[in-house]
């Protein structure tokens, strides 16, 4: 069943548009997560037009748990729909707040929690092969490579590592200084290799991409722009093709094998949330499965008691 077919209402709601604005302002959340509330209200809306719900005051608990039973008719992953619904959670609970209804009809609703969805990553002979691919003679593979090498080493989201500004790098101690959700900054480390691709890159290969051009932003097309997000992620893709590896290859994959291999090599789960910039340990904790096995290996190895 299509849900989403009346888009453009969000553009005209003002109560929508004033809790986009109330979330913008005081709780300082990114312009992407903006555009996602955006959309889950979107579906939300959609449906009340659809059901012909003439005013918010109609809607009760009854025509969320029915709006529930739509998203996943509509095969919605479960996250997904946890995701949606706490959206409109939200929006009405702001509502009620700012006394526009005068009661909040998802209080005691609640959707199922979701299954745990491992993150995938790449082994590390994949990664190897990633980022030792061969070098081609173009300026683009040599700001390409770099780029790559950098999100593996410091785990950076992809919006994080396109919208890094010259100024934010600091390669005599080895990091980066980004801006992450909710306009947060954070200092963040890379490895050697990773600092010695950059420095060459900023001392021989950007210079060439941007001739005569000034730039702000640390990665650079010829025509002196920053390197988009979806020209990242293209990028990524050829190159993980050319590396031989025949699963998706995402930017989201390579931060995940970040976390994931900093915890297999001993990482304290603290300093991986610190570098992945998760305002709560409870969002790192996704990788504990992880901590686990390593800590059964420990166990296996070194309790007294075991199998012999």
């Amino acid at each position: 069943m299509a849900i989403i077919n009346v888009m453009n209402v969000m553009a005209t709601d003002p109560l929508v548009e004033r809790y986009l604005n109330h979330l913008r302002i005081e709780g300082g959340l990114a312009r992407n997560t903006i555009e996602s509330y955006r959309r889950d209200l979107a579906k939300f809306q959609s449906y009340l037009a659809r059901e012909g719900v003439p005013a918010l005051e109609r809607v009760t608990s009854a025509s969320l748990r029915k709006f529930l039973a739509v998203l996943r008719a509509a095969k919605l992953s479960s996250p997904s729909s946890a995701r949606c619904l706490s959206a409109v959670r939200g929006w009405l609970r702001f509502l009620r707040v700012e006394q526009l209804i005068e009661h909040d009809p998802a209080a005691g609703v609640a959707v199922g929690r979701p299954g745990l969805r491992l993150p995938r990553t790449l082994s590390r002979d994949e990664v190897t092969a990633l980022l030792d691919l061969p070098p081609q003679p173009s300026l683009e593979d040599a700001r390409d490579r770099t780029m790559t090498e950098v999100l593996y080493a410091t785990g950076l989201r992809v919006t994080e590592l396109v919208k890094v500004e010259a100024a934010q790098v600091d390669l005599a101690v080895g990091c980066l200084r980004v801006t992450g959700k909710g306009s947060k900054q954070r200092l963040v480390p890379m490895g050697e290799t990773a600092r010695r691709l950059l420095q060459q890159y900023v001392d021989d290969v950007r210079p060439q991409l941007l001739k005569t051009r000034r730039s702000r932003h640390l990665f650079v097309s010829r025509r002196g722009g920053a390197m988009s997000r979806q020209g990242f992620w293209k990028m990524l893709k050829l190159r993980a093709r050319r590396a031989g590896i025949q699963h998706a290859v995402s930017p989201h994959v390579l931060r995940h094998s970040f976390a994931t291999h900093l915890l297999e090599g001993g990482a304290d789960l603290r300093a991986v949330q610190a570098f992945l910039g998760h305002a709560n340990i409870a969002t790192t904790q996704i990788y504990t499965h992880v901590e686990r096995e390593r800590l059964k290996a420990v166990h296996t190895r070194y309790f007294p008691r075991r199998a012999r």
